[in-house]
């Protein structure tokens, strides 16, 4: 009831919001390249609002039929876009597997061969075969193998027990801006973003996926980099900002948009705002005014998101959730005792810190990246397990307050994008479920800490947001999964968001032969067929593979999204 009572709030507030005023981003008719305005996407003439998943392992992949079955699931479920990573870096060239792209020693050597880009061939000629889009991430923030004393490494006492997933399991295990900055000896994270020599190398790569692609239509955008920001596994400079995350994007953009007029370019941010940080490209009003209002109805304005706004919101959601634990008898008094009564002290515990997602202090502020001219759309995302977006609410339960905080932070990143003019996209949600915790691998680690044989290290597990040691009980059920889910759903249809991106898709029966080594769940429902063994997809924790409920919950997304384009 709680949770109803919330999405029936914060959708009423947004619903006051109206379109920001047109922004004109490269319109393109009835083109089938997909093309974004400030209406949101559109191709071939009409207009697309989708649910997608993401598949960040699917080049890796040594059946393609494998590919090829796991593409028609998905796009007889009614999903039309999924996210997969374009790039898989190594500094040594593996013995079996797929890697794309070689960087050692301040030098790259790109794969071109069957186990290198013929693969990412593959899934792109095959997805458009499927009528499905494909966005193309060109690196990740996280690589946390090449540093071994880095904070999310674990502890000697316990690196004996702890067994390294084969290669490519993991989201974080396929190179990337850390892999970058060790090999051309350098030691700040940052220095991704300002190194001439990363630069060069990182846009050489670029180019060539880019100019691959170039015609195919199956390409959704080019999305820079998985959740860049100005921390990783390595150090970071002093001198990194929020400044610095923006230009990035903006160079990058403008270098891709030189090379391919065919396909938008998008940001692949966790949605991180900065409500006070200085802006490169501050919002203006637009040359032309917006249409006057109907007779009798107020023009509605839609504003950049606010440090006020972020604590006001805070203080109301407490407030309503304390009300609807006294009317139920469940109150957590969270004040003090005067004359024999309680007084709250709740609306005074979001007086002044609004937290990381919003301050800046990851050198993130999507909505000034949003506004680079040659950014199409922005994203966002959800992951209450590995971020907080608000202080915990006494008066709820660990789920509780990871789905409503998340509930927020939908409509918080939807109102922000909508005073850009730009679309976006929810690029990534999940909750970890009790039955999936043994293989939660946070995106800046390399083992499960929840796992049995890693349970010794719970309490300082490192990754963002943890504060204290965890029980299966703060993580949620089947249910509240399924609930969640729903309502994460619902939130981003009627928050006007272009796209809502599950995380992530899953299957049991993929094959695997002797010579490769990137998947290693065995699966024993099915019947290893001659000469191989059948595999489930990677699980970080969040994989839906055998989940018919989930599955169905995303159909029943898609088919209202579409419904609202």
């Amino acid at each position: 009831m709680r949770l109803f009572l919330f999405f029936w709030l914060v959708t009423s507030i947004y619903s006051c919001l109206a379109a920001a005023p047109p922004r004109a981003i490269a319109k393109r008719g009835s083109s089938s390249f997909v093309s974004s305005s400030s209406a949101g996407f559109s191709v071939n003439g009409s207009s697309l609002r989708f649910v997608g998943t993401n598949l960040y392992w699917l080049p890796t992949l040594d059946s393609n039929d494998d590919i090829w079955n796991m593409l028609k699931n998905i796009s007889d479920t009614g999903i039309k876009v999924i996210r997969i990573w374009a790039f898989n870096d190594v500094d040594t060239i593996p013995e079996n597997g797929t890697w794309f792209q070689l960087v050692q020693n301040g030098t790259t050597t790109i794969n071109d061969g069957p186990n290198g880009l013929q693969k990412l061939d593959t899934v792109i000629q095959m997805a458009e075969q499927q009528g499905l889009y494909v966005i193309m991430s060109l690196t990740n923030n996280w690589y946390p193998f090449v540093n071994s004393t880095a904070t999310s490494t674990p502890s000697p006492d316990v690196l004996a027990t702890v067994t390294s997933p084969p290669r490519n399991t993991l989201s974080n295990d396929y190179g990337g801006m850390d892999l970058y900055v060790n090999q051309f000896g350098l030691q700040n994270h940052d220095a991704f973003y300002t190194n001439n020599e990363i630069l060069t190398a990182f846009q050489n790569y670029t180019k060539q996926i880019v100019s691959r692609y170039l015609n195919s239509p199956a390409v959704f955008s080019w999305e820079l980099a998985n959740d860049a920001r100005c921390n990783g596994t390595l150090p970071t400079s002093p001198t990194c900002t929020t400044q610095t995350i923006t230009q990035w994007h903006a160079q990058m953009a403008a270098f891709i948009a030189s090379i391919d007029s065919n396909h938008i370019v998008s940001a692949g941010t966790s949605g991180f705002q900065c409500t006070d940080c200085p802006k490169l490209y501050p919002i203006t009003p637009t040359a032309s005014p917006t249409p006057s209002p109907a007779p009798g109805k107020k023009r509605n304005k839609v504003t950049p998101l606010t440090k006020e706004q972020v604590i006001r919101q805070r203080a109301e959601s407490r407030r309503q959730n304390r009300a609807a634990a006294k009317r139920a008898g469940t109150l957590k008094e969270d004040g003090v005792r005067i004359r024999g009564r309680w007084v709250s002290t709740a609306t005074r515990e979001v007086s002044s810190s609004i937290g990381p997602t919003t301050d800046g202090s990851t050198g993130v502020d999507s909505q000034d990246i949003l506004n680079i001219p040659n950014i199409g759309f922005g994203s966002f995302q959800v992951f209450p397990d590995q971020n907080s977006y608000a202080p915990d609410d006494p008066n709820l339960s660990p789920v509780q307050n990871k789905i409503q905080s998340s509930l927020t932070w939908i409509q918080q990143s939807a109102q922000s994008a909508a005073a850009v003019g730009k679309p976006v996209v929810l690029n990534g949600f999940g909750l970890v479920t009790q039955s999936n915790l043994n293989d939660f691998v946070p995106f800046n680690m390399t083992y499960a800490p929840y796992a049995s044989d890693t349970a010794v290290v719970t309490a300082r597990s490192g990754f963002a947001g943890s504060k204290r040691q965890s029980s299966s009980s703060d993580y949620a059920d089947d249910s509240d999964q399924e609930s969640g889910y729903s309502s994460f759903l619902q939130m981003g249809n009627s928050a006007g968001l272009a796209g809502v991106m599950q995380y992530q898709w899953g299957s049991t029966g993929v094959t695997q032969t002797s010579s490769t080594i990137q998947l290693d769940e065995l699966d024993t429902t099915n019947s290893p067929a001659s000469g191989a063994t059948l595999v489930a997809s990677p699980n970080d924790g969040y994989s839906i593979a055998n989940n018919p409920a989930i599955q169905q919950i995303l159909q029943q997304g898609a088919q209202a999204m579409a419904q609202n384009s």
